[in-house]
């Protein structure tokens, strides 16, 4: 069944939800702040550790690098097209909405919750190569591994920032939704250098989310997200 791991990824999370908002109110505010930055730093190291994995390579004995330009340029144009599109406004407007139907207009946090949680189950090579393999090889493997890990996430968020972390199952559901029907059209001509670029680039991503956590900023991260088209583009090249 095309699709069945993007559903049992979303049923990963909305336990987690449940389970944090059940045991949250349990936990102090100190602990509540400390599970967040984990989660801010387990992000970061993912996404770094998964961007390096591109960039880095043993060659005669020697660390080499590259990709610099790849990320320069799809940042640089991703961002600046995210922008143009206020990619980063129409995911507050839905999380405002959201708020707005679950009569959570009391909760301070539910945004901080709902973007946090949004961008770090969202964003990455996972949420995008997951579907794909789901849809072209029927193998939704990888999104029970992402699962878990969102599963724990969501968890510790929920916990920390209430049910606004919970609430990102939408656009996990509509993301990923989004790019297993696409795997369907366009997944058989994306060559392993794109797949490559995607990873590269998505984890950069991931690594900013991990900032956003651990230091309480705001960097655009939805704004950034046209840089994984423009990183698939750039492997024709």
């Amino acid at each position: 069944m095309i699709g069945l791991g993007t559903l049992i990824n979303c049923a990963m999370v909305l336990l987690g939800g449940a389970v944090g908002l059940l045991f949250g109110r349990a936990i102090r505010q100190e602990v509540q702040r400390v599970m967040t930055i984990a989660c801010g730093l387990s992000s970061a190291f993912i996404g770094a550790s998964g961007t390096l994995a591109r960039m880095l390579a043993l060659e005669n004995g020697s660390l080499t690098s590259g990709g610099a330009m790849l990320l320069v340029i799809s940042l640089v144009l991703g961002g600046l097209t995210g922008a143009l599109l206020d990619i980063e406004g129409k995911l507050e407007r839905l999380g405002l909405w959201l708020r707005r139907k679950s009569h959570s207009e009391g909760d301070s946090r539910f945004m901080d919750g709902f973007t946090s949680a949004a961008f770090t189950i969202c964003i990455g090579a996972m949420a995008i190569i997951g579907p794909m393999n789901d849809a072209l090889y029927h193998d939704y493997s990888l999104l029970v591994t992402k699962g878990i890990l969102d599963c724990i996430i969501v968890m510790a968020l929920s916990a920390s920032l209430g049910r606004g972390a919970v609430f990102s199952v939408v656009p996990l559901f509509l993301f990923q939704g989004a790019m297993t029907l696409l795997a369907c059209l366009v997944g058989p001509l994306l060559s392993d250098a794109a797949l490559a670029n995607l990873s590269c680039v998505g984890n950069s991503l991931i690594f900013c989310v991990g900032v956003n956590l651990m230091f309480d900023t705001k960097l655009p991260v939805a704004n950034l997200l046209p840089s994984l088209i423009v990183a698939c583009v750039m492997a024709l090249f």
